[in-house]
Parts: C-alpha cells; structure tokens; sequence
C-alpha cells in the first residue's frame, strides 16, 4: 500500500473514492493520461529535504477542521515524521482558513470540479494565476497549458496533458492523495438521476421509469 492509498484508507471514511497520482487531473476527465505507477522512497525525500538546508526547519501543515481534511492532513503529517521531517499541524475553522487560504505555505484546500483537467490547470498552477495558491511557476508548463487549452479534441490533448501531469509530479506541486465520490438517494423509479460533481439536478430530463 503505498503513502496516497493509507492516506485515502485514514483519511475518507471507508475510503471511497478514486485514488489521486499528485496531479489534479482525475480519470473521469476526458483528456486524463495514464502515467507509470508512482514510486515513493521518502529516504530520498528526506535527503533532498537535507540537501537544501531544511533538515531541521519545522514544516506547518494547515487545514480546516472537517473531519476528512483534518484526517487526511494527519496521515500525510505522520507519514512525514516517518521520513523524519519535523512537521507541526495547525487545524482552523473555515471563518478563519478562508481568509488567507492563497498565502499559506503548506495546506490543504478542497477544489471543487471542473469538466476538464486543463481548466484546472489553468485556474490553480499557471504562473501568477489568482487561485494559484501553490505559488507554482514553471515556463514548460506554462507554454503546454496554452497549447493545450487551444486543442479542443480530448484524445489530442491528452498527449500534452501526460506531459503537463508529469510536469506536476517530478515538480511534486500538490499531494493529491485521493478523489473522494459523490452519492445521491433514488427510489428506482426515476430515470436520469445520475449524481453531478456539483450535486446539480437537470429537472428537465428527470422523469418516470417507463
């Protein structure tokens, strides 16, 4: 098992949901590309950490304080003690997270979303994007970010978005560790009731089993 699935395990109540790859870009995304499977070794992790002069720095992880973000950002802390990085977490309320949810160094937010992978990218890793929390800024990506928000063919834009996905993960821009699912509630007697990422209900076409 490897740190993404033990963080989806304690984090998500029974672990539903997709398991993430450290990219933003879920399989249910029309352009998704598949990649290798990841390949962890936190010893290296803790000697590159060394190796820029931050072995003794005190690493503050933030989070609200729902209880699967609370949760996962546990996990995710303890799996860096194990490392043997110093890791302090800090959980908050939303009336006080939200304000200042760009600016932290280290934290966790919830995305909500979006159609497709690329409008993703676009609103939370380009170089200088208002929502670009990570302060991430990278000139490859920027230019396959523009290449591919010109291509309107999903298939097509897949082969830039392996490179843009790739791109996120040598980089490690973002933990994702898990896609958590989505339910609603039907009596069978209803067709087109499929649940929507945004719990939206298209009442125009919901209508009684024939």
């Amino acid at each position: 098992m490897n740190q993404n699935q033990v963080t989806q395990k304690i984090g998500h109540s029974r672990g539903l949901g997709l398991l993430g790859e450290n990219h933003h870009v879920c399989p249910v995304h029309p352009e998704y590309a598949e990649l290798p499977p990841l390949e962890v070794d936190p010893e290296k992790g803790a000697e590159m950490v060394a190796a820029a002069g931050h072995a003794d720095t005190e690493f503050e992880l933030i989070s609200l304080d729902t209880d699967w973000q609370k949760n996962t950002c546990d996990a995710v802390a303890a799996q860096m003690r194990d490392a043997g990085l110093n890791i302090k977490r800090t959980v908050m309320p939303g009336s006080t997270f939200w304000n200042d949810w760009t600016k932290y160094p280290f934290s966790a937010t919830e995305w909500g979303p979006r159609p497709l992978g690329i409008q993703i990218m676009s609103l939370a890793y380009k170089s200088g994007a208002a929502w670009n929390e990570s302060a991430f800024s990278n000139a490859q990506f920027d230019a396959l970010l523009e290449q591919g928000l010109s291509v309107a063919d999903a298939d097509a834009r897949r082969e830039i978005m392996a490179k843009i996905q790739k791109i996120m993960q040598d980089e490690g821009v973002v933990i994702q560790p898990y896609w958590r699912s989505v339910f609603n509630h039907s009596n069978g007697k209803f067709t087109n009731v499929d649940v929507h990422p945004f719990y939206e209900l298209a009442l125009h076409d919901i209508h009684l089993a024939g």
